[in-house]
């Protein structure tokens, strides 16, 4: 098997195979096959990442390693698993089934052989976290409790305990298994088979066996598999999953097209260059894997909780026994603790919550986000694409110096025509639909990022752009009728101005109109206990005003350039904020990474994904509110069980060593509040949408 090492830890090590290794049927198979490795104690497979995560007793890995490197597909190829993938009732039918079987059917000695069989794993388990590991924690207070029940022939008690113990754990793998499942479904491409050039013939294989390389045929109306680069034909391609950008864009020889967008119009054929595992969709797939070490601290808390209160279990077992000499009462001191129901419904609750978010359009990127944006007192957004519907359209253009309305549009469309930004394709698309023709007539253009495009016209200096940059850095000279007239556009429109020769020719005042849901997600937002929200934007203030107003948001921080937004986010936290930030673009990654939590959309740029703790699957606003009522009830909700669980479990423990409840029944009512906690770790914490 090919493969390579991309993480690893004492005992834990990830591997990379390549894309089509193995497939979706044959991942439990892959894992079988590592499990039936001595010292391996756990491994998981994914099929569409080919990842393999082994987990393993340190002394073991050259020998791991080598049997990965010899491994071949003769080995899993064609093989099923049973009993992987099933429904979660039904397994836990079969386990409850399985101990009526054993109580009331079986004979009392052979009931007591499978007890025996069944009580091996754990004894061992916590011996050698015992002996070995030097560690008395959760496994050796389990092997305890089972061993004790046994000791005082009590085979009954060992069994149910066992059982429902047994239950946990299967809500506990169901769960980590159906999260990455959902996301993976909500985020893979539906394609089976592909057609490529090969030998001067096209030539139809399946999608699992393209490579980088390879040339790929695509037709209007289909979807673009796999990254590549045009190397012939020409199509419009609908660029809406990646850009957010509604209208198609025509790709030729030499552009890059992406996976997961279409093709409207046209055919191509592209030079595949990351194929199924490389792709920008197959990294956001990856999020999921690795979101496991992204513990929220209240998880890494209950985790250390859980093992730290075992001595006490113990001691307070022999302090009982040394006053009492009453081993029934010795007994339930270690058949009921806090450790077991704090270390499963924890975890639970944040996989169940991180499920909940992909199922609702929001993919967490780990438990430590959804605790961050549960604290979070501040959200602040970005205005352009976030707020706005990032497809501005041009409202009106004004003209000076004798230049007509037309030929202001027409110089400014030729300019910025080269810039796949959403203002300057709104020019261009205003300039086609009037049906005005603009040659090739200046010399080679110069953009300056968030500021504008500089170039030269018949000799004349052409630029066009921001206030900032026309004026303040180009110098532009402009009369008081022509600022009169732009500081009364500027109460309703953003604005781009076009000077020719040092000085003004015209404005082209930009419309970008609010989401229809934005008031609606910024109240919900406040209603949710966010006491600021604040809003970032490049444009002046009066048109920020303008949409600040429409939208609810009453702090705003105008024309504002993209390295001054990480800075003020950075004060904020400074000043003891706990900051969201909502940005989609490029120049938002920093804002993004200095923020407690950054959200950014599915459309967002590359970096922007990256980077966002967040992603809204579906570019909908109403997945932040969704984010922020699923961290914050989730937290609740662990709070809740916390309180469950101590309380129970501390009147369990004082009614045992009263001598009013046997151990049995300490045991069975102990282990079913663990259930209990962990069935309200997995209740969903959003109502469901009519």
């Amino acid at each position: 098997m090919e493969f390579k090492i991309v993480h690893e830890l004492p005992g834990r090590i990830r591997l990379r195979t390549p894309a089509g290794t193995f497939t979706k049927e044959e991942a439990p198979a892959v894992c079988a096959v590592f499990e039936t490795l001595d010292g391996v104690t756990r491994v998981k497979a994914s099929h569409r990442t080919g990842s393999i995560l082994i987990y393993f007793e340190p002394p073991r890995r050259g020998e791991i390693l080598t049997a990965a490197s010899v491994m071949t597909r003769e080995y899993y190829e064609g093989i099923e698993m049973p009993g992987r993938g099933v429904p979660l009732a039904s397994t836990l039918l079969r386990t409850v089934a399985g101990m009526a079987f054993r109580m009331l059917v079986l004979p009392a000695r052979v009931r007591q052989a499978v007890c025996l069989w069944r009580a091996a794993p754990y004894i061992a388990k916590g011996l050698k976290a015992f002996f070995i590991a030097r560690r008395l924690n959760v496994s050796v207070l389990d092997a305890a409790a089972i061993s004790s029940a046994m000791l005082r022939d009590d085979f009954t008690t060992a069994g149910v305990i066992m059982t429902l113990m047994s239950l946990a754990e299967e809500m506990e793998e169901w769960t980590q298994h159906r999260s990455k499942e959902d996301l993976a479904q909500s985020l893979a491409l539906r394609v089976d088979k592909v057609w490529i050039k090969k030998g001067g013939a096209e030539v139809e294989i399946p999608f699992s066996e393209l490579r980088t390389g390879d040339l790929l045929v695509i037709r209007a109306g289909s979807i673009i598999p796999a990254d590549g680069r045009v190397v012939e034909g020409e199509a419009v391609v609908n660029q809406s999953s990646m850009t957010g950008e509604p209208l198609g864009i025509v790709r030729r020889a030499g552009a890059s097209v992406y996976a997961g967008t279409a093709v409207e119009e046209g055919g191509i054929t592209i030079e595949v260059t990351a194929a199924a595992g490389g792709t920008r969709i197959d990294k956001i797939i990856r999020v999921i894997e690795e979101s496991e070490g992204r513990k929220a601290s209240v998880q890494s808390q209950a985790e250390k909780l859980a093992d730290s209160i075992v001595p006490f279990n113990f001691a307070l077992a022999a302090l009982v026994y040394l006053f009492t000499r009453d081993p029934e009462r010795a007994a339930s001191a270690i058949m009921v603790d806090y450790s077991c129901a704090i270390k499963i419904a924890t975890p639970l609750s944040i996989l169940a919550a991180m499920r909940e978010g992909v199922k609702n359009g929001v993919l967490i990127k780990g438990g430590k986000f959804i605790e961050a944006m549960a604290e979070a007192d501040t959200a602040v957004f970005d205005k352009t694409g976030t707020l706005t519907a990032a497809e501005p359209r041009v409202a009106k253009v004004v003209p000076f110096g004798g230049r007509s309305r037309e030929e202001v549009l027409r110089l400014a469309a030729c300019l910025e025509e080269h810039f796949p930004h959403p203002i300057a394709r709104a020019v261009v698309r205003k300039a086609a639909e009037e049906g005005l023709r603009h040659e090739e007539e200046h010399a080679e253009v110069k953009y300056t990022v968030a500021h504008g495009i500089a170039s030269s016209l018949r000799g004349e200096k052409t630029i066009i752009g921001s206030r900032h940059f026309v004026f303040d850095d180009e110098g532009t000279a402009w009369t008081e009728e022509q600022k009169a007239a732009a500081a009364a556009e500027a109460e309703r429109y953003s604005l781009l101005y076009l000077a020719i020769g040092g000085g003004l020719a015209g404005i082209i005042c930009i419309e970008d109109p609010l989401k229809r849901e934005a008031p609606a997600v910024i109240a919900g937002l406040k209603s949710e206990g966010l006491k600021n929200i604040v809003m970032l934007t490049g444009d002046g203030r009066r048109a920020a005003q303008k949409t600040a107003a429409e939208a609810g948001i009453t702090e705003i921080c105008a024309e504002m350039l993209p390295q001054d937004k990480a800075g003020y986010i950075k004060k904020m936290r400074e000043d003891g904020r706990r900051v969201m930030m909502i940005g989609d673009g490029i120049n938002d990654s920093p804002a993004l990474s200095e923020a407690s939590v950054g959200i950014t959309m599915k459309h967002g740029a590359d970096i922007a994904q990256e980077v966002a703790n967040v992603v809204l699957l579906d570019d909908r606003l109403e997945g932040i509110a969704d984010a922020r009522r699923i961290s914050s009830r989730t937290m609740r909700k662990i709070k809740t069980n916390y309180a469950a669980i101590v309380g129970v479990n501390t009147m369990l423990i004082l009614l045992g060593l009263a001598g009013r409840v046997t151990p049995r029944t300490s045991a069975i009512l102990h282990n079913l509040t663990t259930l209990l906690a962990c069935g309200y770790g997995l209740s969903p914490v959003l109502k469901k949408r009519g």
